[in-house]
Order: C-alpha cells, then sequence, then structure tokens
C-alpha cells in the first residue's frame, strides 16, 4: 500500500512538473525581427523571415485618408497588418481603418483569430456583440470612446448618424482573419447547399438564391 501512495504521489508531481514547464514555457519570438517573405511557397503558422529588412517593411501610409464606402453597405476597411506591413510577421499587432457613410454597416462578422478595440476617430457609432449564450452586448460610442470586441463573437458597427464616421481598430494578431456572416453562407465556393440554408433560416429556395445574388462579389 505504501509502495502504491508513493507511486501517485510520483506520478502527480510529474503531471505538476509537465505542467509547469507548459505554463512557463517563453511564448516570445526568438530573435528581434522576422520580416515576413510574402513571396514564399513555404508554408508556416505565419510567414517564413526575409533575410534583409529595410524601414519599408515597417511602414505603411494607407490609414491616413478615408476610403471610400461608395458600396452596397456604405462602409470600408482598410486593413494594417502583415500583408500590408511585412515587419508586423510575429509580433502579434495590427490595425484596421474603417469609414462609414451616413447610414453605413460593417456587417455582423467574427474575426477568429483576435479581440478587437475600436477608437472613434469621428463621428457616432451604434456597436455590439453577441455572446454564445445568444446575448446582445450594444452600446452607443462617439469620437474619442473605445469599445471592445471579444475574440471570435459575432460583432458589428453601425453609422446611424447624417455624417461620415471612421474608426480605427486594433488587434492582437498579425492577420486577425475576417468571416462576414452574410458572405461566408451565401457566397461561399463551392456553395453551400441551399437545402441547408433553406431549413437553416427557414425560408425558400427563392430567397435563398435572391440573397446570394446580392451578396456574391461582383466580377
Amino acid at each position: 500500500m505504501a509502495g502504491g501512495v508513493r507511486g501517485v504521489v510520483v506520478m502527480t508531481a510529474v503531471v505538476i512538473m509537465l505542467s509547469g514547464s507548459r505554463v512557463f514555457a517563453d511564448p516570445d519570438m526568438l530573435q528581434d525581427i522576422c520580416v515576413a517573405d510574402l513571396t514564399s511557397d513555404v508554408k508556416v503558422n505565419g510567414y517564413p523571415c526575409k533575410s534583409t529588412a529595410t524601414a519599408e517593411d515597417f511602414f505603411f501610409d494607407g490609414l491616413a485618408k478615408p476610403g471610400s464606402t461608395n458600396n452596397s453597405v456604405g462602409s470600408l476597411v482598410t486593413g494594417a497588418n502583415v500583408q500590408k506591413i511585412p515587419g508586423l510577421n510575429t509580433l502579434g499587432v495590427s490595425l484596421s481603418r474603417i469609414d462609414y457613410a451616413p447610414g453605413g454597416l460593417n456587417p455582423p462578422h467574427t474575426h477568429p483569430r483576435a479581440t478587437e478595440m475600436v477608437f472613434v476617430l469621428e463621428g457616432e457609432l451604434d456597436v455590439g456583440f453577441i455572446t454564445t449564450a445568444n446575448v446582445l452586448i450594444s452600446k452607443s460610442i462617439k469620437k474619442g470612446e473605445i469599445f471592445v470586441f471579444p475574440k471570435g463573437l459575432v460583432h458589428f458597427q453601425k453609422n446611424n448618424g447624417k455624417s461620415p464616421a471612421s474608426v480605427i481598430a486594433a488587434f492582437n494578431s498579425q492577420l486577425p482573419g475576417t468571416q462576414s456572416i452574410a458572405v461566408t453562407l451565401f457566397a461561399a465556393s463551392p456553395p453551400v447547399p441551399d437545402n441547408v440554408l433553406t431549413q437553416t433560416f427557414h425560408v425558400g429556395t427563392k430567397a435563398v438564391e435572391k440573397i446570394k445574388s446580392r451578396v456574391a462579389p461582383k466580377k
């Protein structure tokens, strides 16, 4: 019996040690920089490093001016992620600028790899996210205010004002990813079967085809 108890104690200690090694393992990058080689065919979780780096790899001026909101939803997202700033590779951060026409909407979507924080530059927005318990957390925010959208949860922003609005969005990922709910379901390639969509939304095939025709990317 004593030997059995000692064995349990030893095994418990081993488990604790192994757990501790995982918890306290170095999570940080192991070099100063790793500028993304966007032309590489090598597939990794991120991008392989270029052998040389310049200041341009860490520079982007694409958020300086408002984007065009002349589209069906009245908003435009301009990303400043690793694909625009190769020097962001392995750093775990990125930004976007979102511009909204009066009445413009950034439709319900998710970022599977990042929490998002928006800072209002101009205007006023109605924003919100939905928890996995189907609870809507929403608020009206204005210039100088901040709102946070937790990682992976469906969220939106709507400009209900009569003047344009804009925000800067920060992410804790070099490439947050975006899945727009409508586009994901109704403009996938190959397409999601109509019978899946009709049963999900309790509508007929004609309604599904109508939505597909409106959300499909323009060719």
